[in-house]
């Protein structure tokens, strides 16, 4: 039986949600798009959770509805109890650019006039809603979010207000509620909002995550749901729908965790973030001895790449560098395909088996340029830090079909995240050097004989 459903409106994100799910014991699918009805059916008799890894995020509001409406139809159709539109913990957002707004506005048309949930809040990740007002931490602060550095820089969509009701208010004519923490001693009474069309929630804690799970169930009228919430949000589902339910303050289950490599390895990740943690976490592997190349020519980028990794340097980053005089829409489209293109040869010719892609963005495109059909987790841990999951890939495409990737946001990671990427690894990671995973959608019976 299918308990969720979710459409990610970036790759990075996608896999977070994913791994929320898993870790809670549900079984979960990643797809890159949607197949022909008959084969998405018999997918949701198999898993409990199916989600859909999307662009949405950096795409312009007509362009968004083009995307999304076609794939929320599709997972209503299926009849899970929840359909989440994942949305990045610092609600990256503006009108012009994958903008939320419109993301409520089609939910509401393609699942009825509801109150549509919005819980942007993902303790884990240090990132918190208070009375409405978001917070997010960086470099161990804890900043309101239009004084965070990141956000309130971004190239594409920088943060100029906190309160998420007025976040959201610029982005559509809906009417944007909310409920306070106080009045959560007696949730069930105050959910949902009488009047408003989406209600912004507020979080602390895992135990407001369990809480207000509970209360977006609970409140289900037999048909899907649909809400609108970062990873905090599916964890909040996850508690509640798991077939054995964690504690409230379970930070994983058990699984088969990544344990340090048996032999030499190297390291390839392809960056499209400019954040300033992927900056500090390509200086420190600079410091390791890895090669930096900056994505400027890229058949001489990939030459070079293929010879740096056969004479053993320990690894490759090939990033874009500081490129932001190009509308950012261009940018990603363009960039994302040309690391793809990179990424792919780098892999077939230097024998690549696994990779790390920086960069919410970018990511997206640079995974559908490798014509990938699903992602599924290699392990249900978060071994390389909170809002990042290793996935494998299915494909078409034999260099691409097995290849293990970590898909990490630009905020994400410790500054030592892409040397214990390369000196870690998995359980199957010799085996896949040998034998790949059928092509296609994976067959995986589903979780506990449903």
């Amino acid at each position: 039986m299918l308990e969720a459903a979710f459409y990610g409106d970036d790759f990075t994100g996608s896999t977070d949600a994913l791994l929320q799910f898993e870790r809670c014991g549900l079984r979960s699918v990643l797809l890159v798009e949607l197949p022909p009805a008959d084969e998405l059916r018999d997918l949701a008799t198999r898993y409990d959770v199916i989600g859909v890894a999307g662009i949405a995020r950096s795409l312009a509001p007509h362009e968004q509805e083009a995307e999304i409406r076609p794939i929320l139809i599709a997972l209503r159709d299926l009849d899970p109890r929840i359909v989440q539109y994942k949305i990045c913990s610092t609600a990256d957002s503006s009108p012009r650019l994958g903008s939320i707004g419109r993301a409520l506005e089609v939910g509401r048309s393609v699942f009825g006039p509801a109150v549509v949930p919005v819980l942007a809040a993902q303790p884990e990740l240090g990132r918190y809603t208070v009375f409405s007002h978001h917070f997010a931490a960086e470099a161990g602060t804890i900043h309101r979010l239009d004084r965070q550095p990141t956000m309130a820089n971004h190239p594409a969509t920088p943060t100029t207000e906190a309160d998420l009701r007025v976040h959201l208010a610029a982005q559509t004519a809906l009417e944007i509620g909310a409920l306070h923490l106080t009045s959560y001693a007696d949730l069930p009474n105050h959910y949902p909002h009488p009047t408003a069309d989406a209600v912004i929630l507020d979080a602390l804690s895992e135990t407001d995550l369990h809480l207000l799970g509970q209360t977006l169930i609970a409140s289900s009228n037999g048909r899907p749901t649909f809400a609108i919430g970062s990873g905090g949000l599916s964890r909040a589902l996850a508690l509640n729908l798991a077939p054995t339910p964690p504690t409230p303050s379970a930070a994983t289950l058990p699984s088969a965790p990544l344990g340090p490599a048996t032999g030499p390895t190297q390291g390839l990740v392809v960056s499209g973030s400019q954040s300033a943690r992927t900056r500090q976490q390509i200086e420190y592997a600079v410091n390791a001895g890895w090669l930096s190349l900056e994505l400027h020519d890229p058949t001489s980028v990939r030459r070079t790449a293929v010879a740096a990794l056969r004479d053993g340097t320990p690894g490759v980053v090939v990033h874009t560098g500081e490129r932001t005089t190009q509308p950012i829409h261009n940018r990603v489209n363009s960039l994302g395909k040309a690391l793809a293109e990179v990424t792919r040869a780098v892999v077939e010719e230097a024998n690549v088996r696994r990779v790390l892609i920086a960069g919410g963005d970018t990511s997206g495109h640079i995974v559908r340029n490798f014509g990938v059909r699903t992602l599924e987790l290699v392990t249900a841990t978060n071994d390389f830090g909170p809002g990042t999951a290793l996935c494998r890939l299915t494909s078409p495409h034999r260099p691409i079909n097995g290849l293990e990737v970590l898909l990490k946001g630009g905020q994400m990671g410790t500054p030592d995240l892409f040397e214990t990427f390369r000196t870690q690894t998995s359980a199957t990671a010799a085996a896949q050097t040998s034998a790949q995973p059928t092509e296609g959608i994976p067959r995986q019976p589903p979780a506990n004989g449903r």
